[in-house]
């Protein structure tokens, strides 16, 4: 571990660094709060051991600056009090240390007090791999493996926040299977979940890097293009759709005989600038032109024509 050890008293420091760097771990010293609070920003320690009286930021403060930090990794916090001194040691846990050791400093006590701050370092450390993967989970699509409602919602809110600021442009194209109800009905809904897993490795595989892919719901599908005009649009929309008519997943219910898909495109532009809800709303109207049009073709929003291409 990497222990920061706080005291103004030279011989408490020497005692302490000691008795942190004997079982093996790594020590910081620092001699006041203020370049402790600095040398924490800078090292992210495991462990810190304050004393509470010093120049500057006390400990008291000390510890509420590193709670109040927000890092990632949890910081396990000792104060040094004088023994017996009840009101430090409340004060201290109150300011959100973890534990105690009073003074003059007793190498053994300090050592079995860093073994117990390994083990609770360590099991937040879990705790926050394990929130990690579940929070990952929450935004994956489990069929596809492609990013799902909730991670769209969260990156759109991001992307349309930065068009709006800098005047930059993006487009969104919304993909639909085409005659999906009747390939499950022929072929099973086993197969059917295979032609999403397809589609969907089909899309991510042809997409540029920053673009999005997205499973929108059923047999929906995400284009996200940031920097791209209605021109740029029609063009990636157009080689997504001609790269699932290309996989040649025979459907015997569909014109073309094999599985395709239609999509609508909507554009953020200059001349065009609605809000999200609205480009949703204008790439599923395209969507539907496109599936009136014969499907497995691409449309492009009625608003490209008002707005110019």
């Amino acid at each position: 571990m990497r222990v920061l050890v706080v005291d103004d008293d030279p011989g408490s420091r020497l005692v302490a660094q000691a008795a942190v760097e004997r079982p093996g771990h790594e020590c910081l010293v620092a001699d006041d709060g203020d370049s402790a609070w600095e040398m924490f920003q800078r090292y992210e320690p495991h462990v810190v051991v304050t004393d509470l009286v010093m120049p500057g930021m006390d400990g008291l403060e000390l510890c509420r600056a590193i709670r109040a930090h927000g890092q990632e990794a949890y910081t396990y916090l000792m104060v040094l009090t004088s023994f017996n001194a009840r009101e430090d040691v409340l004060a201290g846990l109150e300011a959100g240390a973890d534990d105690y050791v009073a003074k003059p400093l007793d190498p053994f006590v300090l050592h079995s007090r860093l073994l117990v701050a390994q083990r609770v370092t360590s099991l937040h450390a879990q705790l926050a791999r394990y929130r990690a993967v579940l929070s990952e989970q929450a935004r994956t699509d489990p069929l596809t493996g492609l990013p799902n409602r909730l991670k769209l919602t969260e990156d759109l809110d991001t992307l349309h926040e930065r068009a709006e600021r800098y005047g930059q442009d993006y487009a969104l194209a919304m993909c639909d299977v085409d005659r999906f109800k009747e390939y499950n009905d022929t072929y099973g809904h086993q197969a059917g979940d295979r032609v999403l897993q397809e589609v969907a490795a089909a899309l991510a595989g042809g997409s540029r890097r920053g673009d999005g892919v997205y499973r929108f719901g059923g047999e929906e599908f995400l284009l996200v293009l940031p920097n791209q005009s209605w021109a740029g649009a029609k063009a990636a929309t157009e080689r997504a759709r001609a790269s699932i008519e290309a996989l040649a997943i025979a459907h015997s219910g569909s014109p073309a005989g094999v599985v395709t898909v239609s999509a609508g495109a909507s554009a953020y532009t200059q001349g065009h600038r609605p809000d999200l809800d609205t480009m949703l709303a204008e790439a599923d109207r395209a969507l539907y032109a496109a599936k009136a049009a014969g499907r497995n073709t691409v449309a492009l929003s009625e608003d490209a024509d008002r707005t110019g291409r």
